[in-house]
């Protein structure tokens, strides 16, 4: 399982409208190929920070499928209008949690 990290940093005064265009978005996640749900967090500190944490089968999922497809597109087109900055992603797996 992997999991993708996305800071986003939004326009000041488009918080709540960021929010309702993830929300929208939400079917494009769980209908993509090894998707497997996502969060959004908003920061305390800094209002205007997200971070988006989506759970893929395989880092390829995420990369080549879901970045590849029609749906990623349609991702971008609900909430690249409210990004202050590029997101910035990256990917890690689970090495230790106290599920265990």
């Amino acid at each position: 399982m992997i999991t993708e990290i996305a800071q986003i940093d939004v326009k000041p005064g488009t918080e709540k409208d960021f929010e309702a265009a993830v929300a929208k978005a939400r079917p494009l996640f769980l209908r993509a190929k090894g998707g497997k749900g996502f969060e959004l967090h908003k920061s305390i500190e800094k209002p205007q920070r997200y971070r988006l944490v989506a759970k893929w089968e395989t880092l390829e999922n995420h990369t080549v499928d879901f970045r590849g497809s029609e749906d990623f597109t349609a991702w971008r087109a609900l909430v690249g209008s409210y990004f202050a900055s590029p997101p910035e992603v990256e990917h890690t797996e689970t090495v230790l949690t106290t599920a265990d």
